[in-house]
């Protein structure tokens, strides 16, 4: 650069300057020239300098005993010395790293290790695990970007050296195929054999870097920390560090703390000798090392110590169990599967941990599915059975006040005598409702005047130390559904939260029109978008724990001691709700009250008007009828009434106690029947099936369906039989009349 400088001060000089410019600029010129020269010849100086020291270096090396190489800044082997080529054959050209892969576990992060420790400062060092033995590996920069390395032995094998020798590891290669190729004197003394493949000594497969692993030994099972680091041509290092066994628990912490899984160390009788971040976080404490295992779960149905001392045994291993978490926050599930491992000569157990609390809350759907559906089974039978018997009491009872005045001494015991068969056949209908089979007579209404109409009775249910409150939307559409049950929800609603309310407090019932543009999701159910009637019941008492929110609509639940309540009252309110095509929802908060929130389809259409006060008065029969009837009813006590009371009205009977002795009587094609009266479910052939086959020949006659049955219960997936009314049982004298009456036209 100075020589082109002087030579361009030269050029100038010549073509611009005058004569004196000229002398001036050639004598600087020369001035460059020669301090370039001097500069040029310097550099030329060093280098041979620096090459001279180098070869010295490299010759001095040449006789020393460890093995000495010298590389280029990317690593490249420029000298090998004698120790070196004996170690590693034509060394010079070749990498540093693939060199050293060779003889050293890791060889790829030492590496870069020291070449940063180097750059910082110019020499570095480090101690690393050979296949043979320990070795110092050290490493100083040189002038000219090259790099000296020094590969020493440490005292080990048979070198006697002052104070205890460092432990030589036990090394393996592995192969792409997890064949064994390589394994130093050390893990073959450990091993007691030359092995072919890791599965042969490894009790625990998969390997785990890093983790703890139990190696079959001449001695038995013994655990090591395994190390890896990959190598040349996709071969795998693997070295063995001995637990220490002062500190058994630290070691095995270390060797599952970064396992993604909670996991749990155990010893037999249920101490936690460890338990990882994951498994703490799951447990909800900040760390439960020390603890016994039974603090946190419960629900084996025996106890846990059992179950651990046997799979400590070796028996029901890897058999999983669901157990319930010992949390106040919520109810939490987990699968936990056991797996042996033997420590020092001692069992213990290594608890895996996952949550299933999806899993169990979708099997307590399930179950609760099927409770439902087995209660709702046997209630539709209790009621059909018992039905009959009530229409046969109430019914007979009909016939008796027939013949007895207000002033008969025996009036009183009749009345009392019907109206407890009215409440037994209230009963039934409230275990058909939350099994929502109950028969529904659903109508237009305003809620509004429906609560208005029961507001003295709430009153009264409330009692003096609990205020009622009413809030109305001054718009609130109709809704259609049985009124009587409707009625018979909110009474059960009051009353819940007046139990709620010991200290006395305000229950508030507010209604308001709801109008969803898009589905709701709320507790696993899905309410569409429309409009609805929003009915809500809130209190001011003690609230319900998080934990049994979800059971306040399961039938025989309750929170209340044994005689003060029975569990049906919001199983029966769920049931008509669901029935009704509505949802119902609660909220609740521990010392803060609660709040159920009903919503009802709204009917948008014009409501009908109600019928005039005197209409049902206009709708009794007369006092006789005219008209063959054929009784069909396998249950004799009610067949004896209901054919006793239809005579009384001036009809005339047919009585038939079986669908075939129905259908034989009627090939007579000489008899006349305007009305069939049947049983739904009967022995043999059904109601319905009868009923069909005989108005093949005889289409006009009319029908009348008796059963103890809901209507729903035989009318799904079956075609209406024209002309056909149905009547629940338990019926009085005066329906019955009146509903053949009707079908009599």
């Amino acid at each position: 650069m100075l020589m082109l400088l002087a030579f361009a001060c030269l050029v100038f000089a010549f073509l611009f300057a005058d004569m004196a410019l000229k002398l001036g600029f050639f004598a600087a010129g020369g001035a460059f020239v020669a301090v370039a020269g001097v500069a040029v010849v310097t550099r030329l100086g060093r280098r041979r300098t620096v090459q001279r020291d180098i070869e010295v270096l490299e010759a001095f090396a040449e006789d020393d005993p460890a093995p000495i190489l010298t590389t280029d800044e990317t690593g490249s082997v420029l000298f090998a010395n004698a120790a070196a080529g004996h170690l590693w054959g034509a060394a010079p050209g070749r990498a540093i790293g693939a060199l050293l892969s060779e003889t050293v576990t890791g060889a790829d992060q030492m590496l870069e290790r020291l070449r940063q420790r180097t750059r910082e400062g110019g020499i570095a060092q480090e101690d690393v695990v050979g296949r043979e033995g320990r070795i110092r590996i050290g490493l100083r920069a040189l002038a000219g970007g090259r790099l000296l390395w020094r590969i020493e032995p440490l005292p080990g094998r048979g070198v006697a050296a002052e104070g205890p020798e460092p432990p030589v590891l036990p090394v393996l290669t592995v192969g792409r195929s997890g064949a064994v190729l390589y394994m130093n004197m050390a893990a073959r003394a450990l091993l007691g054999r030359r092995i072919r493949r890791l599965e042969d000594v490894l009790q625990d497969l998969p390997l785990r870097p890093g983790g703890v692993h139990q190696f079959a030994t001449p001695e038995g099972p013994r655990s090591f920390t395994v190390s890896t680091s990959e190598s040349s041509l996709g071969r795998q290092e693997i070295v063995l560090q001995p637990l220490d066994a002062s500190e058994p628990e630290a070691a095995r912490a270390g060797g599952f703390d970064h396992v993604p899984v909670p996991l749990l160390n155990v010893t037999p009788d249920g101490r936690i000798l460890h338990a990882n971040a994951r498994a703490c976080r799951l447990l909800d404490v900040a760390s439960a090392d020390g603890s016994n295992i039974s603090e946190f779960m419960e629900g084996l149905g025996r106890p846990i110590t059992d179950w651990l001392s046997e799979a400590a045994a070796g028996r029901d291993l890897h058999r999983s169990e669901f157990l319930r978490l010992a949390r106040q926050d919520r109810e939490f599930f987990v699968q936990v599967t056991l797996n042996r491992v033997m420590e020092s000569g001692r069992a213990e157990l290594v608890a895996v941990l996952n949550d299933a609390t999806e899993l169990k809350t979708l099997e307590a759907q399930f179950v609760q599915s099927q409770k439902m559906q087995a209660i709702g089974q046997l209630a539709g039978g209790v009621a059909h059975d018992f039905n009959n018997l009530l229409t046969a009491i109430s019914g007979h009872c009909d016939l008796l006040l027939l013949r007895h005045d207000q002033g008969d001494p025996d009036y009183a015991d009749l009345v009392q005598i019907n109206q407890n068969a009215n409440r037994a056949a209230a009963l039934v209908g409230q275990l058909l409702a939350f099994s929502r089979k109950q028969t529904l007579r659903p109508e237009v209404m305003d809620l509004r005047d429906t609560l208005s109409d029961l507001t003295h009775l709430l009153n009264r249910l409330v009692g003096e130390k609990v205020r009622l409150t009413l809030r109305h939307d001054p718009v609130l559409p109709a809704i259609r559904g049985d009124r009587r049950q409707l009625e018979q929800v909110m009474m059960n609603l009051v009353v819940n939260a007046r139990d709620a309310m010991t200290e006395g407090g305000e229950i508030v019932i507010e209604t308001e029109r709801l109008v969803l543009q898009e589905a709701l999701k709320r507790d696993r159910a899905t309410v569409a978008p429309g409009a609805y009637v929003s009915v809500k019941v809130i209190d001011e008492g003690c609230g319900i724990a998080p934990e049994k929110l979800q059971k306040v609509f399961e039938p025989f639940f309750t929170t209340k001691r044994t005689g003060e309540g029975t569990g049906l009252g919001l199983s029966t309110v769920y049931g008509i709700v669901k029935q009704t095509g509505g949802f119902i929802f609660v909220d609740s908060e521990q010392g803060r009250g609660s709040c159920f929130t009903l919503l009802l389809p709204a009917q948008e259409a014009p409501r009908q008007l109600a019928a005039p006060a005197g209409t049902e008065a206009q709708r009794r029969l007369a006092d006789r009828g005219a008209g063959v009837v054929m009784l069909v009813e396998d249950e004799a006590p009610v067949r004896a009434f209901a054919a006793r009371a239809l005579r009384l009205r001036g009809y005339t009977v047919i009585e038939a106690e079986t669908a075939e002795e129905a259908l034989e009587r009627l090939e007579d094609p000489d008899l006349a029947v305007d009305v069939f009266v049947t049983d739904v479910v009967m022995p043999g052939m059904d109601g319905p099936t009868w009923v069909r086959k005989a108005l093949a020949a005889r289409p006009e006659t009319r029908v009348v369906f008796v059963s103890g049955y809901a209507e729903e219960a035989f009318g799904d997936g079956q075609t209406v039989v024209p002309n056909s009314v149905f009547l629940p049982k338990p019926f009085s004298l005066d329906e019955l009349t009146e509903t053949v009456h009707g079908q009599m036209g």
